[in-house]
């Protein structure tokens, strides 16, 4: 019987072949958690009563969700876990160096990888077609202590891309329209898995996109193969050596299977208060929306791929007077990125506010929280009540395309009318 790749990554860490439905111990390669779960993390390792972590050097730890910290409860957060990493040999990423999930993209995770994160969003490695997947606080402090930890080997549905995707149409549209589709628990404790032609189409960014958002529907990993577009960004990041080419077997079960045609998607957006509540861009649902603030960036959406997208529209135009537009690069290699090629100088011109790299007005901490009333259009990953900052705030997810169109507008319009 062939294996998905869920139940080939799994099987390379446990030391035996397995299957959907079996209960394994896993070889774990690389671990994280950020300043927003990490207290609970450490809490519950020193409750373990462990010496030391078993592998300091894979042990990550990311001042991300409140960066800068904007009060001192936070603040206290971060003293506690800079003190921790010097204790224990844990790898410590300070605040500006970018998002936890990007971070571990740029620098450490491969294809063939085991990634456990104690953040939803840990799934975003999938795109490398490393098995990474977000788990409890104390589930990570096991991880910690031991180097290996406990899974169920999920089923995978097979998402089968077909096609290219029309101008204007991205990876978020992609991932959007799929969950809209199988709904937001339509793939519960299940890896979803993208296959088909139109898999080449698409680039590394996007593509780590579209395993950010797997969780939203309920999966517990979103995994796409390894090929020449894996080994080609790696070469840019230095890291070519890691890679190793891993493709599902022809012969794999998988328990459902999903087509996409990627030219007939439109740019999609979802819709206050569910990530599953989807509707076309030029649905009467959105279309002519007034906003109050528009977010580029963050996890999802904030690499250099949908920077250049947003300055396609943005470059020699401004935001609309009644719309605030926040720019927040995902790491600090994203934003030298941006000062070198030009695309920091259109932001800038385009009255654009610079957000610190890291998760921003995302998880509603700091930075962007909105007033009563507001409506929010972000690339971000979530749009559930009281995201960013205020449960009487409305938040609609979609493109850096649409974001950026709509930014101009100040109003959710379709970003194929700038283009």
């Amino acid at each position: 019987m062939g294996q998905t790749l869920a139940e080939k990554l799994i099987s390379w860490h446990a030391g035996r072949p397995v299957k959907a439905g079996d209960f394994v111990l896993a070889r774990v390669d690389w671990m994280l958690m950020q300043d927003g779960t990490g207290p609970l993390t450490v809490r519950q390792f020193q409750a373990l009563r462990k010496d030391a972590l078993a592998l300091p050097e894979r042990t990550h730890v990311f001042l991300d969700h409140a960066a800068p910290s904007p009060r001192r409860e936070l603040s206290n957060d971060h003293v506690f876990l800079r003190e921790f990493c010097r204790a224990t040999g844990a790898v410590l990423h300070e605040v500006g160096e970018g998002v936890c999930h990007q971070i571990m993209a740029e620098r450490y995770i491969s294809p063939g990888d085991l990634m456990v994160g104690a953040d939803s969003h840990t799934c975003t490695g999938g795109g490398f077609c490393a098995f990474s997947t977000g788990m409890g606080s104390t589930d990570i402090a096991v991880a910690m202590a031991l180097g290996k930890t406990w899974f169920l080997v999920p089923e995978s549905i097979r998402v089968i891309l077909r096609g290219k995707m029309m101008p204007g149409v991205t990876a978020k549209d992609i991932i959007l329209s799929l969950i809209g589709s199988l709904g937001a628990d339509g793939a519960n404790y299940r890896a979803l898995e993208f296959g088909g032609e139109g898999v080449a189409s698409l680039g590394m960014e996007s593509r780590l996109t579209v395993a950010n958002m797997a969780v939203e529907a309920g999966a517990k990993c979103g995994l796409f193969p390894s090929d020449d577009a894996t080994r080609a960004y790696l070469e840019t990041l230095g890291r070519g050596a890691s890679f190793r080419a891993i493709t599902p077997d022809e012969e794999a079960d998988f328990g459902q299977e999903v087509e996409i045609d990627l030219g007939a998607l439109a740019p999609q957006v979802a819709c206050p208060h569910a990530v599953d509540n989807v509707f076309p861009v030029d649905g009467k649902e959105v279309r002519g929306l007034e906003i109050q603030q528009v977010v580029i960036g963050t996890c999802t959406n904030g690499r250099v791929s949908d920077f250049r997208q947003a300055a396609e529209i943005l470059r020699g135009r401004h935001r609309h007077p009644c719309t605030r537009l926040l720019v927040v690069p995902a790491s600090r290699r994203v934003l030298r990125v941006l000062m070198s090629e030009g695309l920091l100088d259109i932001f800038l011109a385009a009255e654009a506010t610079l957000v610190t790299p890291g998760c921003g007005p995302c998880v509603g901490v700091h930075a962007g929280a909105l007033g009563d009333g507001e409506r929010c259009l972000s690339t971000q990953n979530r749009n559930f009540k009281g995201r960013m900052g205020n449960p009487r705030g409305e938040i609609y997810l979609a493109s850096p395309l649409t974001a950026a169109a709509s930014a101009v507008a100040g109003k959710i319009v379709d970003p194929r009318e700038y283009l």
